[in-house]
C-alpha cells in the first residue's frame, strides 16, 4: 500500500511542475511587449504599398546596362 502512495505522490508532483512550467511560460509570453515604441507604427507603414527610397535607387541606377 505505501507503495501505491508514492506512485500517486511522484504523478502529482510531475503534474503539478508540468503544469507549472506551462502557466510560467505562458506568463512570459502574454507580459511580451514591443521592444520599441515605434515597432506598431512599422507593420502599418509596411502594409501601405511600394516607396521608392534612396537605398532603390541606388540599386536601380547600379542595375543598368
Amino acid at each position: 500500500m505505501s507503495e501505491n502512495k508514492s506512485r500517486l505522490s511522484r504523478r502529482k508532483f510531475l503534474l503539478t511542475v508540468g503544469s507549472g512550467g506551462a502557466a510560467a511560460a505562458a506568463a512570459v509570453v502574454a507580459g511580451r511587449q514591443p521592444s520599441t515604441p515605434g515597432a506598431k507604427d512599422t507593420a502599418r507603414d509596411a502594409s501601405q504599398g511600394y516607396k521608392v527610397t534612396e537605398h532603390i535607387n541606388n540599386y536601380y541606377r547600379t542595375a543598368k546596362v
